[in-house]
Protein backbone atom coordinates (compact mmCIF):
# COMPACT_ATOMS: atom_id res chain seq x y z
CA UNK A 1 0.00 0.00 0.00
CA UNK A 2 1.13 3.53 -0.68
CA UNK A 3 1.85 6.08 2.02
CA UNK A 4 0.14 9.43 1.49
CA UNK A 5 3.08 11.09 3.22
CA UNK A 6 5.30 10.15 0.27
CA UNK A 7 5.08 13.32 -1.80
CA UNK A 8 7.54 12.32 -4.54
CA UNK A 9 8.62 8.75 -5.24
CA UNK A 10 10.10 6.75 -8.10
CA UNK A 11 7.10 6.98 -10.43
CA UNK A 12 7.94 10.43 -11.86
CA UNK A 13 11.69 9.95 -12.58
CA UNK A 14 12.35 12.88 -10.26
CA UNK A 15 15.68 13.80 -8.69
CA UNK A 16 14.98 12.66 -5.11
CA UNK A 17 12.30 11.19 -2.88
CA UNK A 18 10.26 13.56 -0.73
CA UNK A 19 8.46 12.51 2.47
CA UNK A 20 6.11 14.80 4.39
CA UNK A 21 7.21 14.76 8.03
CA UNK A 22 4.69 17.38 9.16
CA UNK A 23 2.69 20.30 7.79
CA UNK A 24 5.85 22.39 8.02
CA UNK A 25 8.63 19.94 7.12
CA UNK A 26 9.28 17.74 4.09
CA UNK A 27 12.34 15.48 4.08
CA UNK A 28 14.25 15.08 0.80
CA UNK A 29 16.36 11.94 0.37
CA UNK A 30 18.82 11.05 -2.40
CA UNK A 31 21.91 8.96 -3.12
CA UNK A 32 24.39 9.29 -5.97
CA UNK A 33 27.91 8.01 -6.70
CA UNK A 34 30.04 7.23 -9.76
CA UNK A 35 33.60 6.48 -10.99
CA UNK A 36 36.13 9.30 -11.49
CA UNK A 37 35.44 11.78 -14.27
CA UNK A 38 38.78 13.56 -13.73
CA UNK A 39 42.21 12.33 -12.62
CA UNK A 40 42.77 14.58 -9.61
CA UNK A 41 41.27 12.86 -6.53
CA UNK A 42 40.38 16.09 -4.68
CA UNK A 43 38.63 17.47 -7.78
CA UNK A 44 36.79 14.17 -8.18
CA UNK A 45 35.59 14.30 -4.59
CA UNK A 46 34.29 17.84 -5.00
CA UNK A 47 32.49 17.07 -8.26
CA UNK A 48 30.88 13.87 -6.98
CA UNK A 49 29.68 15.62 -3.83
CA UNK A 50 28.30 18.60 -5.77
CA UNK A 51 26.47 16.18 -8.04
CA UNK A 52 24.82 14.36 -5.13
CA UNK A 53 23.91 17.57 -3.29
CA UNK A 54 22.33 18.89 -6.48
CA UNK A 55 19.44 16.42 -6.23
CA UNK A 56 18.28 18.13 -3.04
CA UNK A 57 18.65 21.58 -4.60
CA UNK A 58 16.66 20.43 -7.64
CA UNK A 59 13.73 19.72 -5.31
CA UNK A 60 13.95 23.22 -3.81
CA UNK A 61 15.49 22.01 -0.54
CA UNK A 62 18.54 22.63 1.62
CA UNK A 63 20.93 19.72 2.32
CA UNK A 64 21.40 19.10 6.05
CA UNK A 65 23.01 15.66 6.48
CA UNK A 66 25.36 13.68 4.23
CA UNK A 67 27.09 10.32 4.42
CA UNK A 68 29.98 9.11 2.27
CA UNK A 69 29.76 6.22 -0.18
CA UNK A 70 33.24 5.07 -1.19
CA UNK A 71 34.61 2.13 -3.15
CA UNK A 72 38.33 1.81 -3.86
CA UNK A 73 40.89 -0.82 -4.90
CA UNK A 74 43.53 -1.89 -2.41
CA UNK A 75 46.22 -0.58 -4.76
CA UNK A 76 44.94 3.00 -4.57
CA UNK A 77 47.30 5.07 -2.36
CA UNK A 78 45.74 6.12 0.92
CA UNK A 79 46.58 9.76 0.27
CA UNK A 80 44.44 9.59 -2.89
CA UNK A 81 41.57 8.09 -0.88
CA UNK A 82 41.98 10.86 1.67
CA UNK A 83 41.96 13.52 -1.06
CA UNK A 84 38.68 12.19 -2.48
CA UNK A 85 37.07 12.38 0.95
CA UNK A 86 38.54 15.82 1.60
CA UNK A 87 37.12 17.10 -1.67
CA UNK A 88 33.69 15.77 -0.82
CA UNK A 89 33.83 17.15 2.72
CA UNK A 90 34.71 20.61 1.41
CA UNK A 91 31.54 20.72 -0.70
CA UNK A 92 29.33 19.39 2.09
CA UNK A 93 30.71 22.14 4.34
CA UNK A 94 30.12 24.76 1.64
CA UNK A 95 26.51 23.55 1.44
CA UNK A 96 26.12 24.11 5.18
CA UNK A 97 25.39 20.43 5.78
CA UNK A 98 26.86 17.96 8.27
CA UNK A 99 28.98 15.01 7.11
CA UNK A 100 28.34 12.05 9.41
CA UNK A 101 30.50 9.12 8.36
CA UNK A 102 29.41 6.69 5.69
CA UNK A 103 30.39 3.33 4.23
CA UNK A 104 33.30 2.02 2.17
CA UNK A 105 34.05 -1.22 0.33
CA UNK A 106 36.91 -2.61 -1.72
CA UNK A 107 36.27 -2.58 -5.45
CA UNK A 108 38.28 -2.80 -8.67
CA UNK A 109 37.44 0.80 -9.66
CA UNK A 110 37.18 3.85 -7.40
CA UNK A 111 33.69 5.20 -6.90
CA UNK A 112 32.51 8.02 -4.66
CA UNK A 113 29.37 9.91 -3.80
CA UNK A 114 26.97 10.78 -1.03
CA UNK A 115 23.68 9.88 0.53
CA UNK A 116 22.08 13.24 1.31
CA UNK A 117 19.11 14.30 3.41
CA UNK A 118 17.61 17.76 3.03
CA UNK A 119 14.53 19.64 4.09
CA UNK A 120 12.01 22.08 2.64
CA UNK A 121 8.52 23.33 3.36
CA UNK A 122 6.00 20.91 1.78
CA UNK A 123 4.36 23.77 -0.11
CA UNK A 124 7.65 24.82 -1.68
CA UNK A 125 8.86 21.50 -3.07
CA UNK A 126 9.97 21.73 -6.70
CA UNK A 127 9.29 18.63 -8.79
CA UNK A 128 9.90 17.92 -12.46
CA UNK A 129 6.17 17.51 -13.08
CA UNK A 130 4.83 21.03 -12.54
CA UNK A 131 5.83 22.91 -15.70
CA UNK A 132 2.99 25.04 -17.09
CA UNK A 133 2.25 26.25 -20.58
CA UNK A 134 3.82 29.68 -21.03
CA UNK A 135 6.65 29.12 -18.55
CA UNK A 136 10.15 30.30 -19.43
CA UNK A 137 12.90 27.66 -19.25
CA UNK A 138 16.12 28.75 -17.55
CA UNK A 139 19.35 26.70 -17.49
CA UNK A 140 21.84 27.59 -14.75
CA UNK A 141 25.09 26.02 -16.03
CA UNK A 142 26.61 25.71 -19.51
CA UNK A 143 26.54 22.36 -21.31
CA UNK A 144 29.41 20.19 -22.51
CA UNK A 145 30.95 18.57 -19.44
CA UNK A 146 30.66 15.04 -20.84
CA UNK A 147 32.43 15.96 -24.06
CA UNK A 148 35.10 17.98 -22.25
CA UNK A 149 35.87 15.27 -19.67
CA UNK A 150 36.24 12.87 -22.59
CA UNK A 151 38.68 15.31 -24.19
CA UNK A 152 40.54 15.67 -20.89
CA UNK A 153 41.09 11.91 -20.68
CA UNK A 154 43.12 12.07 -23.91
CA UNK A 155 44.93 15.23 -22.75
CA UNK A 156 43.35 17.64 -25.22
CA UNK A 157 42.52 20.35 -22.67
CA UNK A 158 44.85 23.16 -21.64
CA UNK A 159 45.29 23.70 -17.90
CA UNK A 160 43.02 26.74 -17.91
CA UNK A 161 40.32 24.86 -19.79
CA UNK A 162 40.55 22.00 -17.33
CA UNK A 163 40.25 24.33 -14.33
CA UNK A 164 37.20 26.02 -15.90
CA UNK A 165 35.60 22.60 -16.45
CA UNK A 166 36.23 21.51 -12.87
CA UNK A 167 34.94 24.84 -11.57
CA UNK A 168 31.65 24.45 -13.42
CA UNK A 169 31.13 20.85 -12.28
CA UNK A 170 32.07 21.60 -8.66
CA UNK A 171 29.81 24.68 -8.43
CA UNK A 172 26.92 24.04 -6.07
CA UNK A 173 23.39 24.67 -7.33
CA UNK A 174 22.54 26.26 -3.99
CA UNK A 175 22.10 29.85 -5.17
CA UNK A 176 20.21 28.71 -8.27
CA UNK A 177 17.78 26.68 -6.17
CA UNK A 178 17.18 29.51 -3.71
CA UNK A 179 16.49 31.90 -6.57
CA UNK A 180 14.11 29.41 -8.23
CA UNK A 181 12.07 28.98 -5.05
CA UNK A 182 11.94 32.75 -4.50
CA UNK A 183 10.78 33.28 -8.09
CA UNK A 184 7.87 30.86 -7.66
CA UNK A 185 9.25 28.29 -10.11
CA UNK A 186 6.71 25.78 -11.44
CA UNK A 187 9.13 22.89 -11.94
CA UNK A 188 12.81 22.05 -11.72
CA UNK A 189 15.27 19.27 -12.46
CA UNK A 190 19.04 19.06 -12.55
CA UNK A 191 20.75 18.14 -15.80
CA UNK A 192 22.95 15.10 -15.28
CA UNK A 193 23.46 11.73 -16.97
CA UNK A 194 20.52 11.80 -19.39
CA UNK A 195 21.60 15.15 -20.83
CA UNK A 196 19.40 18.18 -21.42
CA UNK A 197 17.12 16.36 -23.86
CA UNK A 198 16.71 13.29 -21.67
CA UNK A 199 15.86 15.25 -18.53
CA UNK A 200 13.78 17.69 -20.59
CA UNK A 201 11.79 14.76 -21.96
CA UNK A 202 11.06 13.59 -18.41
CA UNK A 203 9.91 17.07 -17.37
CA UNK A 204 7.63 17.36 -20.39
CA UNK A 205 6.19 13.88 -19.90
CA UNK A 206 5.49 14.42 -16.21
CA UNK A 207 4.01 17.86 -16.80
CA UNK A 208 1.80 16.94 -19.75
CA UNK A 209 3.37 19.54 -22.05
CA UNK A 210 6.03 20.07 -24.69
CA UNK A 211 9.32 21.84 -24.05
CA UNK A 212 10.49 24.07 -26.89
CA UNK A 213 14.25 24.59 -26.66
CA UNK A 214 16.16 27.29 -28.51
CA UNK A 215 19.39 25.71 -29.77
CA UNK A 216 20.90 29.08 -30.61
CA UNK A 217 20.52 30.29 -27.01
CA UNK A 218 22.24 27.34 -25.33
CA UNK A 219 25.21 28.20 -23.10
CA UNK A 220 28.03 25.85 -24.14
CA UNK A 221 31.45 25.47 -22.53
CA UNK A 222 34.67 26.46 -24.25
CA UNK A 223 35.76 24.16 -27.08
CA UNK A 224 32.88 21.72 -26.68
CA UNK A 225 31.53 22.24 -30.21
CA UNK A 226 35.02 21.86 -31.69
CA UNK A 227 35.51 18.52 -29.97
CA UNK A 228 32.00 17.39 -30.92
CA UNK A 229 32.73 18.14 -34.58
CA UNK A 230 35.86 15.99 -34.23
CA UNK A 231 33.82 13.09 -32.86
CA UNK A 232 35.11 13.31 -29.29
CA UNK A 233 31.82 12.32 -27.72
CA UNK A 234 31.20 10.04 -24.72
CA UNK A 235 29.36 6.76 -25.22
CA UNK A 236 26.63 8.04 -22.89
CA UNK A 237 25.62 10.65 -25.48
CA UNK A 238 24.77 7.90 -27.97
CA UNK A 239 22.76 6.06 -25.33
CA UNK A 240 20.91 9.29 -24.51
CA UNK A 241 20.13 9.82 -28.19
CA UNK A 242 18.71 6.31 -28.40
CA UNK A 243 16.63 6.93 -25.25
CA UNK A 244 15.18 10.31 -26.21
CA UNK A 245 15.32 10.95 -29.94
CA UNK A 246 11.91 9.38 -30.67
CA UNK A 247 10.35 12.08 -28.49
CA UNK A 248 12.47 14.95 -29.86
CA UNK A 249 11.59 17.04 -32.92
CA UNK A 250 14.97 18.42 -33.99
CA UNK A 251 14.78 21.29 -36.51
CA UNK A 252 16.72 20.47 -39.71
CA UNK A 253 18.86 23.59 -39.29
CA UNK A 254 20.31 22.55 -35.92
CA UNK A 255 23.94 21.55 -36.49
CA UNK A 256 24.86 17.97 -35.64
CA UNK A 257 27.48 19.06 -33.10
CA UNK A 258 24.91 21.21 -31.28
CA UNK A 259 22.50 18.28 -31.17
CA UNK A 260 25.32 16.15 -29.75
CA UNK A 261 25.77 18.67 -26.94
CA UNK A 262 22.06 18.55 -26.14
CA UNK A 263 22.35 14.76 -25.72
CA UNK A 264 25.69 15.00 -23.88
CA UNK A 265 25.57 13.40 -20.38
CA UNK A 266 26.39 16.07 -17.82
CA UNK A 267 28.18 15.61 -14.52
CA UNK A 268 26.94 17.94 -11.76
CA UNK A 269 25.10 20.01 -14.36
CA UNK A 270 22.90 23.00 -13.76
CA UNK A 271 19.21 23.26 -12.96
CA UNK A 272 16.56 23.45 -15.66
CA UNK A 273 13.92 25.72 -14.15
CA UNK A 274 10.41 26.31 -15.49
CA UNK A 275 9.29 29.70 -14.21
CA UNK A 276 6.24 31.87 -15.02
CA UNK A 277 7.15 34.40 -17.73
CA UNK A 278 6.50 37.47 -15.52
CA UNK A 279 9.12 36.21 -13.05
CA UNK A 280 11.63 35.03 -15.63
CA UNK A 281 13.56 38.26 -16.16
CA UNK A 282 13.80 38.91 -12.42
CA UNK A 283 15.11 35.38 -11.91
CA UNK A 284 17.77 35.86 -14.59
CA UNK A 285 18.85 39.20 -13.08
CA UNK A 286 19.15 37.69 -9.61
CA UNK A 287 21.18 34.76 -10.92
CA UNK A 288 23.49 37.12 -12.84
CA UNK A 289 23.98 39.27 -9.73
CA UNK A 290 24.95 36.16 -7.74
CA UNK A 291 27.43 34.94 -10.35
CA UNK A 292 25.33 32.04 -11.62
CA UNK A 293 25.89 31.61 -15.41
CA UNK A 294 22.21 31.21 -16.30
CA UNK A 295 20.44 31.64 -19.63
CA UNK A 296 16.90 31.50 -20.97
CA UNK A 297 16.89 28.42 -23.23
CA UNK A 298 13.25 27.80 -24.12
CA UNK A 299 9.59 27.84 -23.20
CA UNK A 300 6.81 25.47 -22.22
CA UNK A 301 4.21 24.81 -24.92
CA UNK A 302 0.96 22.81 -25.08
CA UNK A 303 1.55 19.08 -25.68
CA UNK A 304 2.33 18.54 -29.32
CA UNK A 305 3.46 15.60 -31.42
CA UNK A 306 6.77 15.42 -29.53
CA UNK A 307 7.71 15.94 -25.89
CA UNK A 308 10.62 18.21 -26.86
CA UNK A 309 11.00 20.53 -29.84
CA UNK A 310 14.41 21.98 -30.68
CA UNK A 311 14.41 25.09 -32.86
CA UNK A 312 17.36 26.94 -34.36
Amino acid sequence: MGDERLMVGYDSSDDAAVYRVSDEIAMIQTVDFFPPVVDDPFDFGQIAAANALSDVYAMGGEPKLAMNLLAFPSCLPLDAVGAILEGGASKVAEAGAVLAGGHSIEDKEPKYGLCVTGFAHPDRILANTGARVGDLLVLTKPLGTGILTTAAKVELLEEGEYRELVGVMAMLNRLAAQAAVAAGASACTDITGFGLLGHGKEMAQGSGCTLRLWAGQMPILGRTLEFARDGIIPAGAYRNREFAQGDVDMAPGVAREVADVLYDPQTAGGLLIAVPQPSGEALLRRLADEGVPAAAVGEVRPRGSHLVEVTE
